[in-house]
C-alpha cells in the first residue's frame, strides 16, 4: 500500500521508522533482529537509507595506494524485498541524486517496480556530484528526481520508449522545519517544497527536530503557501552526550537549552538515554494531541531506546 493511502485511511495514529542497511560484511541477521524487535508496535512503513559509492584510497603492502570505489552499506533494494515479503511492511527506499546518473536512477526504479515496491523517498543526498560522462545525465536536486519519477509514472522514459509501461510510485520528499542549511531563508526553503509538491510529490517527511514549535510553524507556513501534501514529523531519541554536538553539526538542527542542560548534567550515557526517551515521549504526546496521525522515528539499527519509548506511548497509539 502507498504511504499516501496509509495516511489518508488512518483511523488511529501510527508510527513509521527509518533504518540503515548493514555495513558491508555485517550479518544480515542483525537487521532481521532489529526489525523483529519493533514488530509489536506495527510500523506501517520503514524507510531504508541509501548511500552512493565513495572513492577511497587503499594502501597496498608496498606503500602505494590504489583508488577504489565502494559503498559502505549496500543492500538497500534487497532489504526492501525482505521488509515487504518477509515482514509484510511497506518499504520506502531512499533514492539519491548524488552519486548516480539519471540512467542509473531509471534502472534502479525499474528494478524496484519489478520488486513490487510502491514507495520512494527522493533526496539529493550529501557529498560530491558525479560528473557527466559519455553523454550520461545527472539529477542535481531532489526536484529533478521528483520530475523523473513523475515522468515514469506517466510512462515517459529517458529514451522516449513507445508504449512504455507507466510505473505507479508514491513519491515522498524531505523537508526541513528549520530550513535546509543551504537555503538562504525559510521562505526560499518553502518554495523548494512547493516546487516538489507541484512536480508530483505525494507527501513529505521532516528532518528531525527537538522543538515541536518549529514543526507547527513550518506546517502553517506550508499551508499558507498552498502546499497541501501531508507533512510527517520526524523524531530522534538522544542516547549519548556527544550527540548534543554531533547532531547539530550533521543535521543543522537546534537543540533546546533545557535538553542540552539535562544531557550535560547526566552522569553517563545511560542517563542521557533516559532523558532522550522522555523528551521524545513529551514531543510525541504533544504532536498526537495536535492531531498528528503519523510519527516517524529515526532509529537506524539501535532499537532498544525506541522500544522503551513505544512501551510508554502504546496506550496513545
Amino acid at each position: 500500500m502507498k504511504v499516501i493511502e496509509l495516511l489518508q485511511k488512518a483511523s488511529n495514529p501510527f508510527i513509521s521508522v527509518e533504518i540503515i542497511p548493514p555495513r558491508r560484511g555485517s550479518k544480515l541477521q542483525n537487521i532481521y533482529q532489529a526489525i523483529e524487535s519493533i514488530l509489536p508496535f506495527e510500523p506501517k512503513f520503514i524507510d531504508i537509507t541509501s548511500h552512493a559509492a565513495e572513492v577511497i584510497w587503499e594502501e597496498m603492502p608496498d606503500g602505494t595506494y590504489i583508488k577504489r570505489t565502494k559503498r559502505k552499506s549496500p543492500g538497500t533494494f534487497g532489504l526492501c524485498a525482505v521488509i515487504k515479503y518477509k515482514f509484510n511492511i511497506e518499504p520506502v527506499p531512499h533514492i539519491l541524486c548524488n552519486g548516480f546518473t539519471r540512467e542509473e536512477t531509471e534502472d534502479a526504479l525499474i528494478e524496484l517496480n519489478f520488486l513490487g515496491v510502491e514507495n520512494l523517498l527522493l533526496i539529493r543526498g550529501d557529498g560530491q556530484r558525479k560528473p557527466n560522462t559519455q553523454g550520461r545525465t545527472t539529477n542535481l536536486y531532489a526536484l529533478d528526481l521528483v520530475k523523473q519519477v513523475a515522468d515514469m509514472n506517466r510512462g515517459k522514459y529517458l529514451d522516449d520508449l513507445i508504449d512504455a509501461a507507466a510505473t505507479n510510485f508514491c513519491i515522498g520528499v524531505a523537508c526541513y522545519p528549520e530550513k535546509h542549511f543551504e537555503s538562504p531563508n525559510l521562505k526560499f526553503d518553502i518554495q523548494n517544497l512547493k516546487n516538489k509538491y507541484e512536480a508530483g510529490a505525494d507527501y513529505a517527511v521532516c528532518q528531525m527536530f527537538f522543538n515541536n514549535q518549529y514543526y507547527y510553524d513550518y506546517l502553517n507556513l506550508a499551508r499558507t503557501n498552498d502546499i497541501h501534501l501531508p507533512i510527517i514529523p520526524g523524531l530522534k531519541i538522544l542516547t549519548s552526550k556527544k550527540q548534543i554536538n554531533s547532531i547539530p553539526k550533521a543535521f543543522f538542527v537546534d537543540l533546546p537549552e533545557e535538553l542540552i542542560d539535562a544531557v550535560q548534567n547526566a552522569k553517563d550515557d545511560n542517563e542521557v538515554t533516559d532523558i532522550g526517551i522522555e523528551w521524545a515521549y513529551q514531543q510525541s504526546l504533544d504532536l498526537l494531541d495536535k492531531g498528528c496521525t503519523n510519527l516517524h522515528f529515526y532509529i537506524m539499527q539501535n532499537t532498544e531506546p525506541f522500544i522503551r519509548l513505544m512501551n510508554k506511548l502504546k496506550k496513545h497509539i
